[in-house]
């Protein structure tokens, strides 16, 4: 059981979760956007792995904004664990690794999430979701921290998203304050 980066090999995997989510794009279409967003360095699509994908993420580094500068705001588009799994780790696992990889390209990383249906998990993590002009979806902004400031304020590894190993990290950046 593992969280990895998606590729365009895992489509078939990947259908029925973007089925039980919810598309109104027939599957050649959504195959097709897919395709172009995995091989797009602005996007990760996250997958968590158990002899099949029990759960997918999806994050884009929005890049560049005029009046705010490089690396300001990345957006979480899907986060989906199928209904027999949840509540079992996968959707932290999930989120741990797109703040991961989000962490080291935006300042900021925001969505919206219903407020029945999937807000109550994201406060659990400890969000806090914002009155936006569709009151039945909250804003969830956060500000993410630095990779330098991470080495230090982590406490629990978050495993080995985008192939940054991030548990030896830590460790050795504990070596090197002690």
């Amino acid at each position: 059981m593992t969280v990895r980066r998606l590729t365009v090999e895992d489509w078939p995997d990947l259908w029925p979760l973007l089925q039980g989510f919810g598309t109104g794009l027939p599957e050649d279409e959504a195959k097709s956007v897919y395709a172009e967003l995995v091989d797009d360095p602005r996007w990760a699509a996250f997958g968590y792995d158990a002899d099949g994908l029990l759960g997918y993420a999806v994050v884009q580094d929005y890049g560049p904004h005029l009046r705010a500068g490089r690396h300001h705001h990345g957006r979480l588009h899907d986060l989906y664990v199928r209904p027999d799994h949840r509540r079992t780790g996968i959707g932290r696992a999930l989120m741990n690794a797109v703040t991961s990889w989000a962490s080291t390209r935006v300042l900021h990383l925001e969505w919206q999430a219903h407020y029945q249906r999937s807000a109550p998990f994201y406060e659990r993590l400890g969000y806090k979701g914002l009155p936006c002009p569709q009151p039945e979806y909250p804003t969830f902004d956060v500000e993410l921290p630095t990779a330098a400031a991470r080495r230090t304020i982590l406490r629990q590894p978050l495993g080995d998203p985008d192939g940054i190993n991030i548990a030896a990290e830590i460790s050795r950046v504990r070596e090197h304050e002690d």
